[in-house]
């Protein structure tokens, strides 16, 4: 360790770097995949049509909802759609108001617009990307007709206050889990709390189902049989007595290629949620115990976080230096981290030129650039990590807070 780093000393400024190789990839995908997708191109070359809603997607959506402990699942081609389906679900007023994350992907919000919904945000809780129930009751209208909270990096929203806030006045609440998979609050997986969820089951996710993906998950059979008929141009899915198209819609299904990828990938998400749970928490250990000024954010008492990337808080007031040049310094050490996380999406510009949202006035999100001007991430960070990985970023750290502590 290095215990008395200065500006020299710093790879930055010439000196060694704490690590020279690569970080190791993730390999997600392995034989189980390859095998569940080979049986299925198999029975197409023996003349069963590629399809979708065939068994492979049946029996993705019925392991999903297993995993969450029951319910209905829907697959379809992308998290941005589960969101947009979800919505569509809810049957919720035209032109009323949606709250929507501070921080989250834009795909999480555009649904929003795109159903001639108004989107506004809810700011993070100071020092954090998740929003909270005193945020969202700042924003309420007479208008607002739903919730949509996204429980960012893998870390669960304060639940239970929202769904209290919501049930007084008579909101929906939709769950993005997208980053998410398999987190806890207070022992309920998130997704089983609001009135429908939203998971985007990406490549890069916690549990994908190939290059794209996502999933629509209600505990109500109803809402699942809507978005269905969404997620499918209308179609009558669940009406007795319906044979022609009964809502305009979209085709936004999950394929039964993808499907059996995911039904591999489930039964590892246990696994693997396991192992980022461990290398996170020993991380923010040693960074606990050997750094002064940078803390790995975690997890309040209650919450089990899946980790899908990693937030670091640094106390800038400590160090002389700028939290763009703590980063530089990291990544010369040969440490993976970039600054924030401002995926805004209702400052964004297509804001502007939606018919939806292009009357809104500029919504102020002031906590939300605090926690970003004071935040670092690693991406890259997922369960093929070993223990090496987690001492270099400890001594990284360590070494480059030294160098600049005040």
């Amino acid at each position: 360790m290095n215990c008395g780093a200065t500006k020299s000393t710093l790879a930055l400024e010439g000196g060694p770097p704490v690590r020279r190789e690569p970080f190791p990839v993730r390999r997600l995908i392995g034989p189980q995949e390859k095998e569940a997708v080979t049986a299925v191109l198999d029975r197409a070359v023996d003349g069963v049509v590629l399809g979708y809603e065939g068994e492979p997607e049946r029996a993705y959506c019925e392991a999903f909802s297993r995993f969450h402990g029951g319910g209905f699942a829907d697959g379809v081609n992308a998290g941005t759609s589960a969101v947009y389906v979800a919505l569509r679900a809810l049957e919720l007023p035209e032109n009323s108001d949606v709250i929507v994350p501070p921080i989250t992907d834009p795909g999480g919000v555009m649904p929003v617009a795109l159903c001639g919904l108004r989107p506004l945000a809810a700011d993070c809780t100071p020092g954090f990307y998740n929003t909270d129930a005193s945020q969202i009751e700042r924003v309420l209208t007479d208008r607002t007709s739903a919730i949509i909270v996204a429980h960012i990096a893998g870390l669960p929203v304060d639940m239970d206050p929202v769904l209290a806030l919501a049930a007084a006045r008579g909101l929906k609440v939709i769950e993005d889990c997208s980053q998410s998979h398999g987190a806890k609050y207070k022992g309920r997986l998130t997704g089983t709390m609001g009135d429908i969820a939203a998971f985007s089951t990406m490549g890069g996710k916690l549990h994908c189902t190939g290059g794209q993906g996502g999933v629509v998950y209600s505990r109500r059979e109803d809402l699942i049989q809507r978005a269905r008929r969404c997620a499918d141009r209308g179609k009558p899915i669940g009406l007795e007595g319906e044979s022609e198209n009964v809502t305009a819609s979209l085709n936004l299904n999950m394929d039964d290629l993808h499907a059996a990828i995911g039904c591999a990938q489930l039964r590892k998400l246990p696994s693997i949620i396991e192992r980022r749970r461990r290398l996170a928490l020993d991380l923010a250990r040693g960074i606990e115990s050997q750094c002064r000024f940078v803390r790995l954010v975690t997890e309040p008492p209650g919450v089990e976080s899946a980790f899908w990337f990693l937030l670091f808080r640094v106390d800038l007031d400590r160090l002389n230096v700028s939290l763009d040049r703590f980063v530089e310094a990291l990544v010369a050490e040969g440490i993976g981290v970039s600054v924030g996380y401002w995926f805004a999406p209702v400052t964004m510009k297509w804001m502007a030129t939606t018919p939806a949202t292009r009357d809104l006035p500029p919504q102020d999100l002031p906590h939300a650039r605090r926690t970003d001007d004071a935040h670092f991430k690693i991406w890259l960070f997922h369960e093929d990590w070993t223990q090496r990985e987690i001492g270099d970023i400890v001594e990284a750290v360590r070494k480059v807070e030294s160098a600049w502590a005040s």
